[in-house]
């Protein structure tokens, strides 16, 4: 405890990172209290009353967990960052297969100023597609939750939605600017954890309330659970197989360079959480698409892949985390471009030939590696289903797996990273006593 109040002290004594702190804390917050601003006209009450009588389950729950509840209030951040995120996907997927955006990723600053603004103006067209499809769906289709749903009230509603957004994104790059940690990640964690004290309330509630089952050795199971699955997850993000690289010696006047041995850290997780966000997407369309449809088959198509909790949904789920896995990482490690960096840079792995046997080594080792880390991903995507086979109540078990809690883990790890970072360069003691903290994004590859 004198370590941890001493650690305290020494951060709130650096002006620098005090300031960085306030500020984040302080836009962190307004995230959060515009998140319950509800769009005019929107009657609260009666779209609470619809929402839980309907539950929309699938990409849609995902979705307002990663808005902190806006999605399902009617929020003027009901779309928060996610359109934000599927423009730099997008932009992303672009970048591996279009010259241009090839180059503009090579220019250094310049070029990323040209991708930051390219990313804006398809988050406003992102925005414009999926604000008029929340309004229909989610909104006017309840009767009685909007006064007047007239021409004007749709116009000034849309736009309000893509200024929301904008803002949100706005907040997210003064986050990373001027405070600490990713900007875009805090928000995304920051809703995800905004549902946890909730979740843990009706979990103790159903333990100790009245028809309670299990009482206290059952929560502290569930908790003691919890902790295990948060530490599996750290290693998972965490986890890298180093490769050693060795250097050859050049004289340069009388200095000598190179002639030292370092190490190429692979991610054993290197496509972080963006396979499990595939997988629930794509597993969504086929079953929207089964709705329109009346027959006996794709009724029982919808009904089964919708069980969060079934087998066949689970199954399915996990193969397509696994295949999604092995995509991503190819699409963002190209074992060509690290062995030809290598051979420019006098570099060469002991007893690997430099160029293509090089390049062969690595896509091995990934391919080895990744095997396990797209198995593990994808039993800790499933895990909430089995904590909801287990008793657990659905709004807890979400946060058992899955990319909830592969960002938060992620996103702390990378923001304790930072300030452990300020403390060194000024002389201090780390946050741990023995060892460094190591983010998602230390020495190899994560999710943006």
């Amino acid at each position: 405890m004198k370590k941890f109040i001493e650690t305290i002290k020494n951060i709130w004594s650096i002006e620098d990172l005090r300031a960085r702190i306030i500020t984040t804390i302080g836009l962190l917050l307004v995230y959060r209290l515009g998140s319950y601003v509800v769009i005019p006209g929107v009657d609260s009450a009666a779209l609470e009353a619809a929402n839980s009588s309907n539950s929309s389950g699938g990409l849609l729950d995902l979705i307002n967990i990663f808005a902190g509840g806006a999605f399902s209030r009617a929020s003027i951040f009901a779309l928060g960052i996610m359109p934000y995120i599927s423009a730099s996907i997008a932009i992303q997927l672009l970048g591996m297969a279009i010259p241009y955006f090839q180059r503009l990723q090579k220019e250094g600053e310049s070029g990323r100023r040209k991708i930051n603004q390219i990313t804006r103006f398809l988050t406003i067209a992102i925005t414009g597609f999926q604000a008029p499809g929340y309004v229909a769906t989610q909104i006017t289709n309840n009767p009685g939750v909007v006064v007047d749903a007239g021409p004007m009230w749709w116009f000034s509603t849309i736009l309000l939605l893509i200024t929301g957004t904008m803002f949100v994104m706005w907040i997210g790059e003064r986050i990373t600017e001027k405070g600490i940690g990713n900007g875009i990640s805090l928000l995304i964690m920051i809703g995800i954890v905004a549902n946890l004290p909730s979740a843990f309330i009706f979990e103790v509630a159903s333990r100790f309330g009245i028809g309670g089952v299990g009482g206290p050795i059952v929560l502290l199971i569930e908790v003691a659970f919890l902790l295990l699955v948060i530490v599996l997850s750290i290693l998972l993000v965490q986890g890298t197989r180093k490769i050693p690289v060795q250097y050859a010696k050049r004289i340069v006047g009388n200095k000598q360079y190179g002639g030292v041995r370092q190490y190429i850290p692979l991610k054993v997780n290197a496509a972080g959480v963006m396979p499990i966000i595939f997988a629930q997407a794509i597993m969504f369309v086929p079953i929207t698409l089964a709705g329109f449809s009346e027959s006996s088959v794709t009724s029982w198509f919808v009904t089964t892949f919708s069980n969060p909790s079934g087998f066949a949904y689970n199954l399915t789920f996990a193969i397509m985390i696994i295949v999604f896995t092995y995509f991503y990482t190819a699409v963002t490690i190209n074992p060509n471009q690290m062995a030809d960096d290598m051979k420019r840079n006098g570099g060469f792995i002991p007893g690997i030939k430099p160029g293509k046997k090089t390049a062969e080594f690595i896509d091995d080792v990934m391919s080895r590696i990744t095997l396990p880390g797209s198995i593990f991903l994808a039993l800790v995507a499933i895990l909430p289903a089995f904590a909801i086979i287990a008793g657990v109540n659905n709004s807890f078990a979400y946060f058992y797996g899955g990319t909830s809690l592969l960002i938060m883990v992620g996103v702390v790890l990378d923001t304790l990273q930072q300030i452990e970072s300020h403390l060194l360069m000024r002389h201090y003691d780390g946050l741990m006593k023995t060892g460094r903290i190591k983010g998602r994004t230390g020495g190899g590859v994560g999710m943006a």
